[in-house]
């Protein structure tokens, strides 16, 4: 993908959001998490949602969920809200996570997202979801 095909990344960090974010060389996003509290779901929910209107190419996108502890009710909400979207279909996610707790939140919006949302992979290692995220892609619709 070329530096001009990437479109902005438009994310500015606020005081208090648990989370940064920045474009990959593939054009997909890099989440880094560090805690997830209510404005910090509310930054996340805004920016995917700004990003899932204008979705018009298959995406790659990693989670590294390795320094959260729990994600809370709430966070899986949000997380089915986006991966539900009509524009998520267009998407493959990569989530790392540390501990059992947090495996088990994302197999929950895993199990619950409709077959035709976002496709999603759980790692405990960076270089197997980058592996995964480097299969070729395909329109899951």
């Amino acid at each position: 993908m070329t530096e001009s095909s990437i479109k902005p990344l438009n994310w500015h960090s606020e005081p208090g959001i648990g989370y940064t974010v920045q474009r990959r060389p593939d054009g997909g996003m890099h989440y880094v998490f560090t805690e997830i509290n209510e404005k910090t779901l509310r930054h996340w929910r805004e920016f995917a949602l700004q990003h899932l209107l204008d979705s018009d190419r298959l995406t790659r996108n990693l989670y590294d969920l390795r320094a959260v502890k729990s994600v809370p009710p709430e966070a899986v909400q949000v997380a089915l809200e986006l991966n539900t979207d009509p524009a998520a279909r267009n998407i493959r996610v990569a989530v790392v996570v540390e501990n059992e707790a947090v495996r088990r939140a994302i197999e929950e919006i895993e199990a619950l997202t409709v077959p035709a949302g976002v496709e999603l992979g759980i790692f405990t290692q960076m270089d197997e979801a980058e592996a995964w995220l480097s299969r070729p892609l395909t329109q899951l619709i």
